[in-house]
């Protein structure tokens, strides 16, 4: 198979190729001028460079192509260009989409989120529930619901459109957790906050092995949730703690992480800077909980992905070794 991967050089993305070409496909990806290579340095796919709204540059690198994979987009949380970030999760994926038709692909995969359900308030839900949430908890949450829209949009007109809906994604060299866990091992970590928030996990080379499986046997329209299980942010800590003998970090006080959420926020804003608290982060660990339930992904699609305790104890061991 020829198969196209939109941010190639990310994390899903790159083990994506790696994987393809395991396979033996043959992998064009599509990146940025200004994107970091390091992730797939050792990788023998075709590079096509562009900016992923850019509907000639996506035509060309689409040509003769079998799969598409669309994983290119914006994730971050707290204080956004969220101007920029609809440019690219939702222009970007409509450029995607519309190349893809224009160019007769056999099947293309969207790698969503199941953040598109909303908060769920906890409530464990399948691909059937529809969101209830009026508003949105972040830019993020807003652009990637409205990119999911699209998608459907193009499925019903007769686009071979799969889309893949993950939850936490982890792995040794995860950009998000992975230097949380990196510092747990350590023995850094002293304090965390939000031990009660439930975290669905999924391994990236689980979450890149359904992506194949979706374009090999996935229903076009469909959507599958991918994800090996649930749990607290307390568990995981238990967990990594067994299997290490670190100590589990201490809770930090909720009125605490609140008011530094809020402080920072301010001072963020006023100095153009990421801070590592902020008012969404902190609705984030204390205010939203979507939990999935991933079965229709194991049945329809043969997915059989590693537990969660499996997962978090490779990953320890990777970063150890």
């Amino acid at each position: 198979m020829k198969a196209l991967v939109t941010g190639a050089n990310g994390f899903t993305g790159s083990h994506l190729v790696k994987a393809l070409e395991q396979r033996g496909d043959a992998v064009i990806g599509f990146v940025r001028k200004s994107s970091n290579l390091d992730r797939i340095s050792s990788c023998n796919l075709q590079l096509v460079y562009g900016d992923i709204t850019d509907r000639d540059t996506l035509a060309t690198a689409m040509t003769g192509v079998d799969w598409v994979f669309h994983t290119a987009a914006y994730v971050e949380l707290g204080l956004v260009n969220a101007a920029h970030m609809e440019q690219v999760n939702v222009e970007g994926t409509r450029a995607v989409l519309e190349a893809a038709q224009a160019a007769g692909v056999s099947k293309m995969v969207y790698c969503s989120t199941i953040g598109v359900f909303g908060d769920t308030k906890g409530q464990v839900v399948d691909e059937t529930f529809q969101r209830t949430q009026a508003d949105f908890s972040s830019a993020y949450d807003r652009t990637k619901y409205q990119a999911q829209q699209l998608v459907d949009r193009f499925a019903a007109q007769g686009l071979p459109v799969v889309s893949i809906l993950p939850s936490g994604i982890f792995g040794s060299d995860d950009p998000h957790f992975g230097p949380v866990m990196k510092q747990f091992l350590k023995g850094g970590l002293k304090v965390w906050a939000g031990g009660d928030r439930i975290t669905g996990i999924v391994h990236v080379d689980d979450l890149v092995e359904a992506m194949i499986l979706a374009a090999q046997k996935g229903k076009p329209g469909e959507h599958y949730i991918i994800s090996a299980g649930d749990l607290s942010t307390r568990e995981m800590f238990n967990l990594l703690s067994q299997q290490t003998g670190i100590p589990v970090p201490r809770e930090a006080p909720k009125p605490l992480v609140r008011l530094a959420g809020n402080v920072l926020d301010i001072i963020g804003r006023l100095f153009n800077w990421q801070p590592p608290l902020s008012r969404e982060r902190v609705h984030y660990v204390y205010d939203r909980c979507v939990r999935v339930d991933a079965t229709k992904a194991r049945q329809q699609l043969g997915w059989h992905p590693r537990s969660v305790a499996e997962t978090l104890q490779g990953i320890v061991e990777e970063m150890k070794g």
